[in-house]
């Protein structure tokens, strides 16, 4: 009989189900019985991740007329913060994704599993491009068209011209084949892809902001209106780096 060390050594390695393992259905032991049931969970939700995955690949290439065709995906994070930039990521992805399984909308997954994954994207992108839009481009053209001009500049600084661009949930002034996916990040490998790059690069900014201006703690919130940040907004004032059209901010910046 196998040790309960044993069992889960031979179980880690394991991806397909085996013969000895059938033993363990009948094993008296509750450790025994928690192992094997563990090994089942984890295998399930691999095979959802990789049916998830199949699904995404085959959206993306729905669009594509010729086997050639390179689809870019396009999506943002920091719409909604009250400070920072707003963060856009283009990418194109080679035909071999397998090593992305697991790769869904940034805001399903850990911080961790994001920053894996963005690094497996860069090496896996055939071109990815991620631009800054500065908070002065925020309050001068307003969070909508800012986050349109960055996503049109991430596009057009890609080293390789796309067939066909999918960004989530915005239209772009480009003349590229382009469509407005809703929820593309659950539906759209690319899309899903360059949600981790952006999000990951704008996780970064903030915790070097964070460095800078300690007080606000940037590298809890992110920037984000959290009822902690907005007070030490108000304890501390609004930084450079707030968004001055943004309330409560807006606000803050006529009283005094």
């Amino acid at each position: 009989m196998l040790s309960l060390k044993e069992i889960k050594g031979k179980l880690e390695s394991t991806i397909t189900w085996q013969s000895w393992m059938n033993e363990l259905e009948t094993d008296s032991r509750i450790g025994a019985i928690k192992l094997l049931n563990t090994w089942k969970n984890k295998q399930s939700q691999l095979e959802k991740e990789i049916l998830a995955h199949e699904e995404k690949c085959l959206f993306d290439a729905s669009f594509c007329r010729h086997k050639t065709d390179l689809v870019a995906g396009v999506d943002e994070a920091g719409r909604g913060p009250l400070a920072g930039p707003v963060v856009t990521a283009a990418v194109i992805l080679n035909d071999n994704t397998d090593e992305l399984i697991g790769l869904n909308d940034s805001k399903q997954i850990s911080k961790k599993k994001r920053q894996e994954l963005a690094i497996k994207i860069k090496n896996n992108a055939i071109s990815y491009f991620i631009h800054f839009q500065s908070v002065e481009k925020i309050d001068e053209l307003n969070i909508y068209e800012a986050t349109k001009q960055s996503m049109t500049e991430a596009v057009l600084n890609l080293k390789e011209r796309p067939s066909v661009v999918l960004v989530d949930a915005m239209k772009l002034p480009i003349v590229i084949e382009t469509h407005s996916i809703i929820k593309g990040d659950a539906k759209s490998l690319a899309i899903a892809a360059a949600s981790i790059l952006a999000k990951t690069a704008r996780d970064d900014y903030m915790d070097q902001l964070h460095e800078e201006y300690p007080q606000y703690l940037f590298n809890k919130h992110a920037g984000y209106g959290t009822k902690q940040h907005v007070d030490m907004i108000y304890q501390y004032g609004p930084t450079i780096h707030h968004r001055k059209t943004f309330e409560p901010i807006k606000s803050l910046i006529k009283m005094r």
